[in-house]
């Protein structure tokens, strides 16, 4: 059985703004929605669309070229060969005379083909042609259906939805159809499926307003509920004041439940029923405290006994429980404790689940950075539990692409495992349960994306950095072992119109060994005579990592580079992706964010570049980020001399429990204060800017407005920028410009221009 593992999104409103604010990120343009290769910014060769034919052995693919040119490539597999698919100037002298027209070799009338080993087939003009490959003569063969240029999913990636089982307006029926059980005055009930509801049998009888039965689920035999007493918890509230609607008239009160620290969570007590005496157990197991995340449970194949992830609140504690469900009896089969956090929530930058239910063997693998950093273990369910250490070593999986239960095979994605090269960049390999067969299935300096060949024996391996365009090869999944370059792509045209590529730099961190890696971006007009203010984009919520690693055509941070600042951002120690170690300087610590790190790291770039004037650093950033920069000028106001803060959460006791538990712990103690922008705002020395959305609905803004009423308080001076109507970021176009002014005024030194006029 294959069975493809796919990140999960943890349905909440989640502190991940990491996209570069205004680094003009990689968008897609028509062109880079179609099978052609022509980047979104015009550079050539930017991918490679592959269309399979030949028993998955061949295929084809457009380059989309300079002055709207293009190109068809075949690549036979087996022969390991890359040519034209036909002869480009054959085919257009051919299809020229019948089609009335002249066409050019580089310019053909159509976009996608139908290749065969003896001929090639198109539509021109709602007709369809096929030119023979042996004597290029060009026959029309009848109306062509539309051509689109949309790619459409291989029958690699096609996934079927499944069933689940029957259930009627509140009611579950039973897997064999026989019996419905139904919760009924807060209480489990269960009745024949042609018997009326009056003719129930109450299984449960402690079921109460407060602690109402739910999750109702069958054992597949159909012999045993399992079922949960839910006691809900708070439902406190936060409120938003829509300030000036579309329809006018007076201003909207917007309210939503929303857990913070500390709140009340809802508890699950597991139960079990049993079908043929009627019994009710309760296993001697802690409750579920999550108001986030129900309990999921998976049943082995004996039909008996199930297991679930059983996280403890305050995430230091991960149990995988096994349940007899005709006894009760459980057993862990998985118990990881740690002093500081697991990583359980907000793994939405984590292509895995860490827990995964084998359906064969019912055995699991389990994701864990016990030893260290984030491996992959098996663990056998057998009656002494053993967990098995599959992969090792100093570095990180990152992702679980395919479990093959039939070769007893795991896919995944790892970074850090090439020596000499940036511990972030994503590589694809294959391991074996046991840990032998490591193989790596992508080679090259730089992040990769993959793409299988129809029947997955061939890949297209992608590489690129932020100072290298895209490489394309064809590999072999067996070993990993190339078949053929396919493409590299030609940026020549951007660095004719000054595209220029950020410099990747290094330096040691805190402990002066760790390597903290970040990017320089310098204006486009540089001049190293003069000095520049630096401005540091921040994000560093722990919950990944978020320096760009692959290539872009636009020039990153241009909206300020233009304005004469060198712009850079860094990963320091606290954020996610390197050692457990590394990650683990961000618990109780969200005040941190790496600043030693990157203080040393500014340093070191002062050091290496005159130019580079540490005495004007402004630093930017929002929700997470904007808790970081403000942040800066709380805690390091030596370094640190100019800040601006959008829709930011500074205090961690006025956020999402979820989020805020995971990294600052629970119960709620001293360190929240400790870290809290707001408690400290009397430290604020510099320029602080606040920019605040009033209809946030990620981080409350009063977060934002009590961080104004502690400074007021405090006797400070601070520019605040609400913008009415708008929601979680960075601002839109206004805050935008009120950021840029804010550094040209106190990094530059330079009068801001009355806008008005």
């Amino acid at each position: 059985m294959n069975r493809t593992r796919m990140s999960v999104c943890v349905g909440l409103l989640c502190l991940v703004c990491c996209e570069l604010t205004f680094s003009r990120a990689e968008p897609l343009s028509p062109q880079g929605r179609t099978r052609g290769a022509r980047g979104p910014s015009g550079y050539d060769k930017a991918r490679v669309r592959p269309n399979w034919f030949a028993n998955d052995t061949r295929f084809w693919y457009r380059n989309d070229l300079a002055d709207s040119t293009r190109e068809f490539i075949a690549v036979n597999a087996e022969e390991g060969t890359r040519a034209p698919a036909f002869d480009h100037a054959r085919l257009a002298a051919s299809l020229s005379a019948p089609a009335g027209k002249t066409y050019s070799p580089d310019k053909l009338p159509f976009s996608t083909i139908q290749l065969t080993d003896k001929a090639v087939e198109f539509a021109v003009d709602g007709t369809q042609w096929s030119c023979d490959l042996a004597t290029y003569a060009c026959t029309r063969i009848g109306d062509a259906e539309p051509d689109s240029d949309e790619a459409t999913p291989s029958r690699a990636t096609r996934r079927s939805a499944g069933q689940g089982r029957g259930r009627r307006s509140g009611t579950l029926t039973s897997p064999d159809g026989q019996w419905i059980a139904l919760v009924k005055d807060y209480n489990v009930y269960v009745r024949g499926d042609g018997d009326s509801e009056d003719e129930s049998v109450a299984l449960s009888q402690d079921g109460t307003e407060d602690a109402a039965y739910g999750m109702v689920n069958w054992s597949p035999d159909s012999q045993a509920i399992v079922a949960y007493r839910i006691e809900p918890g708070d439902r406190k509230e936060v409120h938003l004041i829509e300030s000036s609607p579309a329809q006018g008239g007076r201003a909207v009160l917007r309210s939503r439940p929303y857990a913070l620290p500390g709140d009340k969570f809802s508890t699950y007590e597991l139960n079990l029923f049993t079908l043929k005496d009627k019994t009710q157990i309760k296993p001697d197991v802690d409750k579920q405290e999550f108001g986030w995340q129900r309990p999921q449970i998976h049943w082995h194949s004996d039909n008996r006994h199930f297991t679930y992830q059983l996280n403890d609140r305050g995430h230091q504690r991960l149990r995988i429980v096994e349940v007899d469900a005709w006894t009760g009896t459980t057993r862990n089969l998985v118990d990881e404790k740690t002093e500081t956090f697991i990583w359980t929530m907000h793994t939405e930058n984590l292509s895995l689940n860490l827990v995964n239910w084998l359906e064969q063997t019912n055995e699991i693998i389990y994701v864990s950075e016990q030893d260290g950093w984030r491996h992959l273990y098996l663990v056998n369910g057998a009656r002494d539990p053993i967990m098995t250490q599959i992969t090792q070593g100093e570095y990180v999986i990152r992702g679980i692409d395919r479990i093959d239960e039939e070769t007893r095979q795991i896919w995944f994605t790892a970074c850090g495992m090439t020596p000499g090269e940036d511990p972030y960049f994503i590589h694809y390999y294959r391991v074996n349960f046991d840990g032998t067969g490591l193989v790596a299935l992508t080679q090259g300096n730089g992040t990769h994306t993959i793409q299988y060949s129809p029947d997955q024996t061939y890949l297209i391996d992608t590489y690129s950095r932020v100072d290298r365009a895209p490489v394309h090869t064809l590999r072999r999944v067996s070993d990993g072992s190339l078949v053929c370059d396919l493409e590299q792509a030609d940026i020549s045209e951007l660095q004719a119109k000054g595209w220029q590529a950020p410099e990747v730099f290094v330096a040691k961190g805190r402990d002066n060994k760790t390597d903290i890696w970040g990017i320089i971006c310098r204006p486009r007009d540089f001049d190293p005579a003069k000095k520049y203010p630096v401005i540091e984009q921040i994000y560093a919520g722990p919950q990944g990592s978020y320096v760009p690693k692959s290539f872009s055509p636009y020039s990153r941070f241009s909206s300020y580079t233009d304005l004469g600042f060198i712009v850079v951002q860094m990963d320091a120690m606290g954020t996610a992706n390197r050692s457990k170690a590394f990650h683990d300087v961000c618990w109780h610590n969200l005040k941190g964010a790496g600043f030693p790190d990157r203080i040393l790291w500014h340093q070191a770039a002062a050091a290496r570049y005159p130019y580079y004037d540490i005495s004007r650093v402004g630093i930017y950033g929002t929700s997470a980020g904007a808790q970081n920069a403000a942040g800066a000028v709380l805690f390091h106001p030596e370094f640190y001399k100019v800040a601006v803060a959008a829709c930011g959460c500074h205090d961690n006791r006025m956020d999402k429990a979820s989020w805020n538990e995971q990294w600052m712990g629970y119960p709620v103690g001293p360190q929240y204060s400790e870290n809290s922008n707001i408690d400290n705002a009397a430290r604020l020395q510099g320029y602080l800017m606040l920019i605040v959305g009033e209809l946030d609905d990620n981080v409350p803004p009063e977060s934002t407005f009590r961080f104004c009423d502690a400074l007021i308080k405090a006797e400070k001076d601070f520019d605040l920028v609400v913008i009415p109507g708008a929601r979680h970021g960075s601002g839109g176009p206004h805050g935008e410009r009120k950021r840029r002014d804010f550094f040209v005024q106190h990094l530059l030194g330079q009068e801001i221009p009355n806008h008005n006029q």
